[in-house]
């Protein structure tokens, strides 16, 4: 896959089917595998465009704190770098959270927004379930240096292990994304976990004006719920969809759900 210098680092990408650019943004840990689900439907209606983030599968992994302003500013160059001058965005998680950002700096280069199983931060910091932090050790009314104190390792390996509700996915996913993080240098790693913890787009999310489409599962174990809730009340007239059941991977245990309910915003004129 090619390669695009931006933003002073090198991002791996790649670009498939023809129309509307569709820029695709991965959660915290994953790398562009994680559309590999998506792209195919994707791709029949949209230019679809994945890509790591910095820290992550073949892009570069600088050391240093990251935020979603400095990860927005990468996904706006790597579009620059592509002669996109607008597009539709969808993020995951802390892609998500990046998409928010983009959102808010960049309003100009949004046709449409698409936020799944994300959170805003600010008053609605406590976004992890009361059960993922009991897992970690620690309380709802941790810091964010309660959170350091713990090896990276062991907080990427217990958010992979509640991303799945389904018995196989639990099994075979998080197993391979262990198995890939062994391989993967800490400088991404502990970037990522610093946009979770610094993230906050709470207090600028009503100045979003473009149609937003915010999409969550109602057994995400991971990110809790009404944190999509809280953001669908704050963008005006964002439309807010909850999948029954559906986990914080509900995007791949529910693929056929979730593409459905994409396409259906994104085609809706």
């Amino acid at each position: 896959m090619p390669k695009a210098k931006v933003n002073g680092i090198n991002i791996n990408y790649k670009v498939q089917g023809e129309g509307e650019p569709l820029v695709l943004i991965m959660g915290a840990f994953g790398d562009q595998f994680g559309w590999t689900f998506h792209t195919g439907a994707l791709r029949k209606y949209y230019r679809v465009i994945t890509f790591d983030n910095r820290g992550v599968g073949k892009t570069d992994k600088p050391g240093g704190a990251y935020s979603t302003k400095m990860m927005a500013d990468d996904t706006i160059g790597l579009m620059d770098n592509l002669g996109i001058k607008k597009a539709h965005i969808l993020g995951i998680s802390m892609g998500g959270a990046i998409a928010q950002a983009i959102a808010i700096n960049y309003p100009e280069r949004i046709n449409k927004l698409v936020l799944g199983c994300t959170w805003a931060g600010g008053d609605e910091s406590g976004h992890h379930p009361p059960e993922f932090l009991k897992a970690l050790g620690i309380g709802e009314s941790h810091t964010n240096d309660d959170s350091r104190s713990m090896t990276i390792r062991e907080i990427a390996g217990l958010a992979m292990s509640s991303t799945f509700n389904s018995k196989l996915c639990r099994i075979i996913l998080p197993l391979l994304m262990k198995i890939q993080f062994r391989l993967m240098p800490t400088t991404g790693l502990l970037g990522h976990m610093e946009v979770d913890m610094g993230h906050n787009t709470a207090d600028n999310l009503h100045t979003i004006n473009v149609p937003t489409l915010v999409i969550t599962g109602t057994k995400d174990r991971l990110i809790k719920p009404t944190s999509s809730e809280v953001i669908a009340k704050l963008i005006p007239n964002a439309k807010l969809v909850k999948v029954e059941g559906g986990s914080h991977g509900f995007f791949i245990e529910m693929r056929g759900r979730f593409n459905r309910e994409v396409l259906d915003f994104l085609r809706d004129k």
